[in-house]
């Protein structure tokens, strides 16, 4: 009876958020002014599908700019991007944003996840707006983006990807839910807020073999980052764990009542610029990839740099990507190392009988130099600083220090 009772009521419950997603959509469509739903194909956003991009240069041709960077040699084939899928997990600050500019450029298909619901203290963000309050995320976002461009495919799933149920499905459409049925997605990209889902990302993506960006921002909300990981040939999330993770700690006792992170739109939308930049140039196939590229707006400081995978990475896929990833490169034919010979500089004769000269002898120029420190292979140093050489002249006698001070150095002056 007891459990006839607790179904009962988790229908309810069930029933209930049903019709609170109801009521959110009808109030966004009413503010929109728009048609709220569709299925996979509909635009709802006032103009039709376009079948193929198009560098017509006319006012109707949602395209003409994205295409001129083929015409300006940027992009060999931009029309390629609508082949590729990209899964965003986490619909924030960052996602949300990168999201709605993937839409824009084109992308072939987006899987969301999120499930999270929209609040009025995201407004500071971009992208939401305040009639979409209580919606989930996903679905705010779906709706607003296919209104932007529905030539692009979408899914979207309001879940935790952190449960084992919820982590066994996300592996499979990232396995499965390229734009072709069965074929896996090109891209992972996270922009979740919290270590717990990064792991699990980072781990579904070791198992896979699946390469993906990181992302985030500091909690002050003047520095960000994001991070291209190819499980085998770059240091995975794993490799180099924050301390949190490190020291297995629970991030959720971390956080105090009535205290929250800062957020700054700017700072998200840089980042979430720069993560996107990086997917292009990824997928196209154009300009420098980073693999790792920060932003520090105290500085506006953009260090770069690339991490190579940790051997004793406590990610068991990880250790064996990185095997498969060295017996790649060891079946790869060895390219032959020619080595250039210095071509002996020769001077041309001339009328008037001029010669250079170094001023300086071989003797002169070893004394000048310092010793060279002992350095790692492949480090070597500009210059070297020369030992000191003493004041006192050659030949010449040195007065001792007395200790005695001026006044008393002067009264025996006076009795002299």
């Amino acid at each position: 009876m007891a459990s006839s009772s607790a179904e009962t009521a988790e229908q309810l419950r069930q029933r209930v958020r049903e019709l609170e997603q109801e009521l959110a959509l009808e109030r966004s469509r009413r503010a929109s002014g728009g048609k709220a739903g569709g299925d996979l194909g509909s635009g709802g956003g006032g103009r039709a599908r376009i079948d193929k991009m198009s560098p017509e240069v006319v006012d109707s041709n949602p395209y003409s700019r994205l295409m001129a960077l083929k015409q300006m040699g940027i992009v060999k084939d931009y029309e390629k991007i609508r082949t590729f899928s990209v899964a965003v997990v986490g619909v924030g600050g960052i996602g949300s944003v990168t999201a709605e500019m993937l839409t824009r450029c084109g992308i072939g298909k987006l899987l969301l996840f999120d499930y999270d619901k929209v609040e009025l203290a995201n407004m500071n963000r971009l992208f939401f707006q305040p009639h979409q309050a209580g919606l989930s995320k996903v679905q705010a976002a779906e709706h607003t983006l296919r209104n932007i461009n529905p030539d692009v495919h979408f899914e979207v799933y309001n879940y935790n990807i952190t449960t084992v149920d919820n982590f066994q499905h996300f592996m499979d459409r990232i396995s499965n839910g390229g734009l072709e049925s069965g074929k896996p997605v090109d891209l992972v990209l996270s922009c979740v807020d919290n270590f717990e889902a990064r792991m699990a990302i980072n781990t579904a993506c070791n198992e896979l073999g699946q390469t993906w960006m990181e992302s985030g921002v500091s909690e002050n909300a003047v520095s960000g980052h994001i991070q291209l990981i190819i499980p085998g040939e770059s240091a995975c999330f794993a490799c180099a764990p924050p301390l949190v993770v490190a020291a297995n700690i629970d991030e959720k006792t971390l956080k105090r009542e009535g205290v929250c992170a800062a957020s700054l739109p700017t700072t998200m939308g840089v980042v979430a610029g720069i993560l996107v930049q990086n997917v292009l140039k990824f997928l196209l196939n154009f300009g420098t990839v980073s693999f790792y590229l920060g932003y520090n707006a105290m500085q506006d400081f953009f260090p770069t740099m690339s991490m190579k995978p940790n051997p004793q990475c406590d990610d068991r896929n990880c250790r064996k990507q990185q095997e498969e990833y060295q017996k790649k490169i060891a079946a790869l034919p060895k390219q032959e190392v020619v080595e250039r010979q210095e071509e002996e500089i020769l001077h041309e004769d001339n009328d008037w009988g001029i010669e250079l000269v170094s001023e300086i002898s071989e003797e002169e120029l070893k004394d000048a130099s310092g010793p060279v420190p002992d350095l790692p292979e492949g480090i070597t140093v500009a210059y070297t600083v020369p030992k000191k050489v003493e004041d006192a002249l050659p030949g010449r006698e040195s007065v001792e220090d007395s200790g005695e001070s001026l006044e008393e150095l002067m009264a025996k002056m006076k009795n002299m």
